[in-house]
């Protein structure tokens, strides 16, 4: 007579290799779950586990008081806390044809400084030109509109005005004593970066020629990074008084530093807001000429007396030239293609400084005003003769 057992009692006697898996299993995960929930982190080199470390609390070393800094470093935050609140980011707003000859609002941005407490604002003229509209952000962030007092487009120069309370003009130095190697500073808004600081020294002091083509006397070369955006804002000396005006960069066909910027002369600036201020333009002075520079070869050509010098081709009537009796030239003749006037006046020198060129007679109009008199030394033919001429007030040039 058999014994009859339950039906899953069969099943799990004809499986015995299941329930030990089954056991194996548990018996794994159990223990697993006890070690990580139980043991420390790690076991030491020869443990089953080993970390990166002893398990023993990070130490760490923190100052325990304000950080001292140096001489040099003083000097920087002193120039920067300084002259900061002066500068200020200039954003012009101009309208634009597009290809369809549709207008569309362009914008550009440079840097400017504050002048005085009435407002005065000093910047590039390319910061501002064509401009409909133009918005002065203070460094409290606050804006602006400002208006047009003058330009100066040879200069590279434009005055500014906004009504704003608490402002905090910047003060200028003397740039005619600047000497190469001196540390300067430069603040303005690289790329939209508003107040940032850059040092370096005086890399050279040459003179340049600027956007317009017009000659920069006395320019000063900057290793000190200046970007676009960086244009119209102060170049400072080490008491943080300006020396100049952020203005051009070489780029080498990249619009960006290249370790070589320049700075219009801050003396440069001065010699021109009264006029500005008073007539909205500078009142530059000229000879009243239509002049054509001659070197040694053409010289030997027309059979000139001086081997370099200026022509005269024309006087214009009333100008400083036609009253102090030079005359213009009576023959039509061809340089390569260019039609030229011969026979006029060859001037060599003015106040004693020998003129080769147009743009040396530039650097001495630059020191002169209309009204103010200057002598002349030229040629007419081969006799060499000299004229005493009161300057008068050249063709209009600015906007």
């Amino acid at each position: 007579m058999g014994v009859l057992l339950p039906q899953n009692s069969i099943e799990v006697a004809e499986n015995p290799m299941t329930l030990r898996r089954l056991v194996l299993v548990l018996l794994l995960v159990g223990g697993f779950w006890f070690l990580v929930s139980h043991l420390p982190v790690g076991l030491g080199k020869s443990g089953l586990f080993s970390a990166r470390g002893d398990g023993s609390p990070l130490a760490l070393t923190e100052a325990h008081a304000a950080p001292n800094y140096d001489a040099e470093e003083q000097n920087n935050i002193a120039v920067y806390k300084r002259v900061a609140p002066s500068v200020v980011n200039i954003t012009s707003k101009a309208m634009k044809f597009n290809f369809f000859y549709g207008q569309v609002p362009e914008e550009g941005q440079g840097s400017g400084f504050i002048l005085d407490k009435a407002g005065h604002v000093l910047t590039n003229f390319h910061v501002i030109a064509d401009a409909n509209r133009i918005v002065v952000k203070l460094s409290d962030k606050h804006d602006y509109t400002a208006t047009i007092v003058g330009s100066d487009r040879v200069h590279d120069l434009a005055l500014l005005q906004i009504k704003a309370p608490n402002l905090e003009p910047v003060t200028l130095a003397d740039s005619s004593d600047l000497v190469v190697g001196q540390k300067v500073y430069a603040i303005g808004n690289p790329f939209g970066f508003n107040g940032t600081m850059t040092r370096g020294i005086i890399s050279s002091i040459r003179s340049i020629r600027g956007s317009e083509g017009a000659p920069i006397e006395d320019a000063i070369q900057t290793d000190a990074a200046i970007n676009p955006g960086n244009s119209g804002g102060p170049l400072l000396n080490s008491r943080g008084e300006v020396i100049g005006i952020n203005t051009m960069i070489a780029t080498g066909g990249v619009e960006q530093s290249s370790g070589i910027g320049f700075a219009i002369p801050i003396n440069t600036a001065k010699a021109v807001l009264g006029d500005l201020t008073r007539y909205g333009r500078v009142r530059r002075p000229s000879l009243g000429i239509v002049s054509l520079a001659i070197g040694p070869d053409v010289a030997e050509q027309m059979g000139l007396p001086a081997v370099s010098g200026v022509l005269v081709q024309k006087v214009l009537p009333g100008g400083a030239a036609e009253r102090g009796g030079l005359h213009g030239g009576n023959q039509q003749a061809y340089l390569g293609n260019m039609p030229i006037v011969m026979g006029g006046d060859l001037i060599v020198s003015i106040d004693g400084q020998q003129i080769e060129d147009t743009s040396d007679i530039s650097t001495v109009m630059e020191k002169h005003q209309p009204g103010e008199s200057i002598t002349v030394t030229f040629y007419r033919g081969q006799r060499k003769m000299t004229a005493r001429l009161t300057l008068t007030e050249g063709r209009e040039v600015n906007t």
